[in-house]
């Protein structure tokens, strides 16, 4: 907490409208140098202060490495590049650090005695970290990872590049926008040529796939989808797993899985794929029992069809809803206008975790774009972070939905800040898009509350990989109660979303889970086993995996790995998302389902689970707040109901 002497922080100060080349570079470049003059004083410092200094030298770097940030959201592509080369840079800095002897020898020869626990931690974990670096290997090993790791940053900037400029599109002609929503056809005015442009962009694609009653329109937009990066990125996949392979190798572990794993809960490949084994099996009967619900109601416009394909699931599924659950999507979303979807996720939170949310001005802000939309954090009525909401698809931004580290809080240095980029439509939002956006600003608020302590390894969502999804998965049940929503959801006539039709509305949220899970595990598959082993042609294993787990056929002529993006910051964890939702459903069984707002279990789960970052294992912190260890039994209630 900040004493009443101290100098309250203040937010990093942004050029607006500026010049942000300049500002991308002398803040990545100023932090940079600050860490390697701070590694500099490590190694020639006294030794009762070599911790403190490390944990500053980390922060000077974690500020360095934000400026992947401005590769993803700046509207301006010179500016994209040149964040792209400053995180080259950083990284091949953060590599040779990894390998530095003498740093090594400096911080592996500190007396433990006297260390509390977090610091123990923090020695610990950092001599973990240069082992896994290659630290104790021969020279010309060491140069060997120096280059794959190079050429790996390469691969992956490559990778995100391709699929956020390659934005694909059909065009339609008006009649074949049947079935979608007044509002998105009044969006899509035919061109010059009298046809209608659908792209890939989530605005477009998610009520296009949901809605629209034209298949094979349907079919040749999912097509256009899953050739995004095609074929541009199947080359750059292949790079990049050799390079995982060759370093997990040279590092002395069987498969890259075993090295990645080796820092996550799960704890061993071969974990991975029980786990994927396991969710199957317990998903398959339900998920096969759903598929025939769709067949079933395919073949009422198809009579005598035998399939139902990836870009049926959506529509079929809406259909089956509205007819057998009485929920009818297009009713459902006219209660979520995007702005008032905005405020009342800010409600919620706000009062769910004792936080304030005050909207900063843009030019106080000095944000990269007009839609941005800032707010300063208070906690007890003291400013303790700032976030800004970039939550509208453009040109050259990342394409998906994530939230992005703009600083690391550090008690008494800098405050946290993070970023939410999404891809939303700025009208009518579908009501799974509500349930995203929830999701996702549960990552915001874990940075935010994380950030408030001493240490910068332990600092916001820095806990093991696969449990950073779980706090956010947790949150979006407060999306789906009928009292949380009728807080904000109302239609254009102001009339709140009725509490029978939220009850119908979870309902037919049941149908549809074993689908979901298996599908999960199809993505998990290609996950794992793209990077567990070489294969020649993606395309083919990727169909072969697909066959496999999920319920839905392979999409002929369709290469959907290209732009899988989670198969280069996920690699081989994609299970990570399942893994999560285990452990979500676990942690929401301790709330109240008739007082989800209960102040002693909310400041509980605040307290012992989010603010703590990474200052525990994950299996204690939930244990901490659960008062034992967490188990699958939440998750197969979930999943048999």
């Amino acid at each position: 907490m900040t004493s009443e002497t101290e100098t309250p922080l203040v937010p990093l100060a942004l050029p607006g409208g500026g010049d942000w080349l300049t500002w991308v570079s002398r803040r990545c470049e100023g932090s940079l140098a600050e860490a390697v003059e701070l590694v500099a004083a490590v190694k020639g410092g006294p030794a009762d202060d070599v911790l403190a200094t490390w944990n500053r030298a980390e922060t000077a770097i974690a500020n360095a490495e934000a400026v992947a940030l401005w590769a993803e959201v700046h509207p301006d592509a010179a500016v994209r590049d040149r964040a792209d080369e400053l995180s080259q840079e950083v990284q091949k800095y953060v590599t040779e650090l990894g390998q530095d002897l003498e740093l090594y020898a400096v911080l592996d020869g500190l007396a433990t005695d006297g260390l509390d626990a977090d610091a123990t931690r923090i020695l610990e974990d950092t001599l973990r970290d240069f082992r896994r670096a290659g630290v104790d290997r021969d020279e010309a090993t060491r140069d060997r990872l120096k280059e794959l790791s190079e050429q790996g940053v390469r691969l992956s900037q490559d990778f995100g590049r391709n699929i956020r400029d390659d934005v694909r599109s059909i065009k339609v002609a008006p009649e074949r926008l049947a079935g979608l929503p007044d509002d998105y056809r009044a969006a899509h005015e035919p061109g010059d040529d009298g046809l209608v442009t659908i792209t890939t962009d989530y605005p477009d694609l998610v009520p296009f796939m949901t809605f629209g009653a034209d298949g094979d329109a349907r079919h040749e937009l999912a097509l256009a989808q899953n050739n995004v990066a095609w074929p541009a990125n199947d080359e750059v996949l292949q790079g990049i797993f050799a390079v995982r392979r060759e370093t997990a190798d040279l590092l002395g572990y069987d498969s890259w899985p075993d090295y990645d794993t080796e820092v996550k809960m799960i704890g061993s490949g071969q974990a991975v794929a029980d786990f994927i084994e396991r969710i199957s099996a317990a998903a398959n009967e339900r998920a096969a029992s759903e598929l025939a619900v769709l067949l079933e109601r395919k073949r009422v416009d198809v009579p005598g069809t035998d399939v139902v394909a990836t870009y049926d699931s959506r529509y079929y599924s809406e259909l089956v809803r509205r007819e057998q659950y009485d929920v009818d999507g297009q009713v459902v979303r006219t209660y979520f206008g995007f702005e008032q979807v905005r405020q009342g996720l800010l409600d919620v939170t706000g009062r769910l975790f004792g936080l304030e949310w005050t909207p900063v001005d843009r030019a106080e802000a000095g944000t990269w774009h007009d839609e941005v939309a800032s707010y300063d954090v208070g906690l007890e009525g003291r400013r303790i972070g700032r976030i800004h909401l970039d939550l509208h698809p453009r040109e050259g931004k990342f394409k998906h939905a994530a939230q992005f580290d703009m600083v690391k809080g550090i008690a008494g240095v800098q405050l946290p800040e993070g970023v939410l980029v999404c891809n939303f439509n700025r009208g009518l939002m579908e009501h799974d898009e509500v349930v995203t956006l929830f999701h996702e600003f549960g990552h915001l608020v874990h940075h935010v509350l994380g950030g408030q302590g001493d240490w910068t390894r332990f600092s916001g969502v820095a806990t093991e990989w696969d449990f950073v999804e779980a706090p956010s998965q947790m949150l979006e049940e407060w999306a789906w109660d009928a009292d949380v929503l009728a807080t904000f959801a109302r239609n254009a006539a102001g009339e709140t979303i009725p509490a029978e039709l939220v009850a119908a509305m979870r309902r037919a949220d049941h149908f549809g889970k074993g689908v979901y899970a298996a599908q999960q595990m199809a993505y998990a598959a290609r996950s794992y086993y793209f990077h567990a082993g070489p294969h020649d042609d993606l395309t083919a294993y990727g169909d072969e995996l697909q066959r496999r787990y999920s319920v839905f056929p392979p999409l002929e002529g369709g290469h959907m790995h290209c732009a899988f993006g989670h198969l280069d910051g996920y690699s081989s964890g994609y299970y990570t998302y399942m893994w999560s939702l285990v452990i979500a459903k676990d942690l929401f069984s301790a709330f109240d389902d008739d007082d989800l707002f209960a102040t002693d279990v909310a400041t509980a789960y605040r307290d012992k689970v989010l603010a703590q970052g990474g200052r525990a294992d994950a299996a204690d912190l939930v244990a901490d707040f659960l008062g034992r260890p967490y188990s699958f039994d939440a998750w197969t209630a979930w999943l048999e109901e």
